[in-house]
């Protein structure tokens, strides 16, 4: 039996889960064991790291900057395992310059001014699932929720699911991660971190909004350089 709240056994993450189950527009049901998001993978016990190992994991796609992963190396990378590490920063080379491209735009908003302005991004993040090896993927960034929350709500998307399911997946970090923060990070301003956590689920219906203005999502994914064939094998990941 699944875990209801999709929530994966790794210990040590907040925000690790399945994005299979989620009803679609048509009445099928996303794939489970297919695609899987979560937060930083540094942050695996011993026993969490061994649970990864464990779950059948073929493919783990890290999207943080180089300056992030410095920091807090892939547990992955220090020692062989026969999961397939791979990392395409989502955003622009480092944190500073996204700060500056980005300067200004509200939550609800953050994830058009990303289609806007990170398509050549974007593009090889997506190229990279489309052609990983078959087995359950796994993409992270720090938290878990922006860069990977905009990651899983395009896939949702091209599966068809439903748009509230969509923006209700995307929500759930904020209720995964609040009082966890809270206490890692007792020495701010609760009311900032209970900011930098929010997941609005209006910032899914505005990109939802955004990819109709653009023909609907197959054709913003076409017009950022992604063949149809690319776009079917997306699809594939969450869709029988």
């Amino acid at each position: 039996m699944h875990n209801p709240d999709r929530r994966l056994p790794f210990q040590g993450l907040l925000n690790a889960r399945d994005l299979g189950g989620y009803p679609t527009v048509d009445g099928a049901r996303t794939r489970w064991r297919s695609v899987l998001r979560s937060d930083d993978l540094a942050q695996l016990t011993p026993d969490g790291f061994r649970e990864l190992c464990d779950y059948g994991i073929g493919t783990v796609l890290d999207l943080r900057w180089l300056e992030e992963i410095a920091l807090n190396p892939s547990p992955l990378t220090a020692v062989g395992t026969a999961i397939r590490y791979r990392h395409v920063s989502l955003l622009t080379r480092t944190a500073a310059e996204w700060r500056e491209i980005s300067k200004g735009s509200q939550k609800e908003f953050w994830k058009c001014v990303v289609l806007e302005r990170a398509q050549p991004q974007l593009r090889e993040v997506l190229e990279a699932i489309a052609t990983a090896a078959e087995g359950p993927l796994l993409f992270h960034c720090v938290a878990g929720k922006d860069r990977t929350g905009l990651v899983a709500a395009l896939l949702l998307t091209l599966a068809d699911v439903e748009p509230e399911a969509i923006a209700q997946d995307y929500a759930a970090s904020t209720r995964l991660l609040s009082d966890a923060y809270l206490q890692r990070y007792a020495d701010v301003d609760p009311a900032d971190v209970l900011e930098n956590v929010r997941c609005p689920e209006a910032g899914v219906h505005n990109m939802l909004g955004f990819l109709r203005s653009q023909g609907g999502i197959r054709a913003y994914l076409r017009d950022i350089g992604l063949g149809r064939a690319t776009i079917q094998r997306l699809r594939a990941r969450l869709r029988d």
